[in-house]
């Protein structure tokens, strides 16, 4: 266990004595000062877990040692002792940066109490900065997995932005890694102390996405029993991440709207506006730019949103990171499960790289965690594959069995595929447009293009 060196300052050599004892009896290393330039010189030396100063001492005021242990060590607690009808010195200290304060007289349990609780806090504050660094060293743009010119000009474009504050719109399909991705510029902004906030707005019910956006008050709505901040409020000086952001409802648009504008927000029920200080990165997999010109998705918050645009490429484009994709999964996996990494056939890679990855990425490391769990050997051959990943080409390759010697029309194709796709589906659009992988408005538009009468 680390041994706690305390410093304790003061003029009265009776009063060092006595707190010395004190703090060794509670099991600390005592060392004591009798002024300010004292205690600095020992605190440089010996580097104290926390000090303790009487405000009133000859040379160096209290107030001036307190500044100077500060720039040294920001993190370092300091306790300042007053007199008795001294407290507005006592208040000024701990506005300038003391832990607490102690009046005298003051007991031994005062005394130790104060000081248990100023190392406390210290741990805590020194375990989060260790996080935080985890953290942000985790989400550094160097430790994402992709070496294909398309991830590289997604991780270029991503590192010029996040110091710079901007709002940033992140395209591209389900499992592409848009919330790591969104992550990684939060935590290599300057807001990367702050909190990162993440709503999916696909997910939050259409009743309640007001209050969980902006808030509500006491008594707003059925339910409301006590005031609640919403998610802007909650990102205060960080970054809210909007996540499918094209399954906001219209009304809400031009409330975000106004919002992004004028940097307030007013909670549901309530006639007040909150300053609120966030960075905006949202996040989509349908086309917005198309929405936005079909009218269902706001003109003027779409160009509000698309400031720096990143759109990160499906896995079907940048199959040469499979290799990597695949060995940061097993050490990952392997970490948790202790079990060895997998090794992967040659024949297996060929199959895996000839996929069209609907699931993308997420879908490669939920197939990884599901051979580690079933494969016996540790080696993965192309047998152990799920049929769909045996079949060369995937889904894509089963489409057409003969192609004729005078060509064929690709309108005629895209026509056929999406008339056989809705009878498929037996005319639901909804299921249709998830078969085929694409925005429900997009399909409409092309079955309009097409001639494909709605049904």
């Amino acid at each position: 266990m680390k041994q706690h060196i305390i410093l304790f300052a003061d003029d009265d050599a009776s009063q060092r004595e006595v707190a010395a004892y004190r703090l060794e009896q509670a099991g600390y290393t005592a060392i004591t000062a009798a002024d300010g330039a004292q205690a600095l010189d020992l605190f440089s030396r010996h580097t104290p877990s926390a000090v303790i100063t009487d405000l009133r001492m000859p040379g160096m005021h209290g107030l001036d040692l307190l500044a100077q242990i500060k720039s040294l060590s920001p993190d370092t607690a300091v306790i300042v002792v007053t007199a008795h009808g001294s407290i507005d010195s006592a208040v000024e200290a701990m506005k300038r940066g003391a832990f607490d304060y102690l009046q005298k007289p003051f007991s031994s349990e005062q005394l130790i109490l104060c000081v248990e609780k100023a190392l406390r806090v210290a741990d805590i504050v020194q375990e989060n900065r260790y996080l935080r660094q985890v953290v942000a060293d985790k989400f550094r743009f160097e430790s994402m997995i992709g070496t294909s010119p398309g991830m590289e000009a997604v991780f270029r474009t991503a590192a010029q932005v996040a110091p710079r504050d901007a709002t940033v719109l992140l395209l591209g399909q389900s499992g592409t890694g848009k919330e790591l991705l969104a992550k990684a510029i939060h935590f290599q902004s300057a807001r990367r102390d702050k909190p990162f906030v993440a709503v999916n707005m696909a997910a939050v019910p259409e009743t309640l996405a007001a209050s969980e956006l902006f808030g509500h008050a006491k008594g707003a709505f059925t339910g409301a029993i006590a005031d609640k901040p919403g998610r802007f409020e909650q990102a205060h000086r960080g970054t809210l991440f909007l996540d499918e952001i094209a399954d906001l409802r219209p009304e809400l648009q031009g409330h975000l709207l106004r919002v992004l504008q004028e940097k307030t927000v007013e909670r549901v029920g309530e006639n007040k506006a909150r300053a609120v200080d966030v960075r905006i990165i949202a996040a989509t997999n349908q086309d917005l730019e198309e929405k936005a010109r079909e009218g269902e998705f706001r003109e003027d918050l779409f160009y509000r949103l698309n400031v720096v645009p990143i759109t990160l490429p499906p896995l079907r484009e940048r199959t040469g990171d499979i290799p990597l994709l695949l060995d940061h999964f097993n050490k990952k996996i392997s970490a948790g499960s202790g079990a060895p990494p997998l090794r992967f056939s040659d024949h297996a890679l060929r199959a895996l790289s000839a996929y069209s990855w609907p699931g993308n990425v997420r879908e490669l490391e939920n197939l990884v965690e599901r051979l580690s769990a079933v494969t016996e050997t540790g080696i993965v051959d192309i047998a152990d594959l799920p049929e769909s990943l045996r079949r060369p080409g995937g889904a894509s390759a089963r489409l057409f069995v003969d192609l004729p010697d005078d060509g064929i029309s690709l309108y005629d194709i895209e026509k056929a595929a999406i008339e056989r796709a809705l009878e498929k589906n037996s005319g639901n659009q909804s299921r249709t447009a998830r078969f085929l992988n694409i925005p429900r408005n997009t399909l409409l538009y092309r079955m309009d293009k097409l001639g494909i009468p709605r049904k």
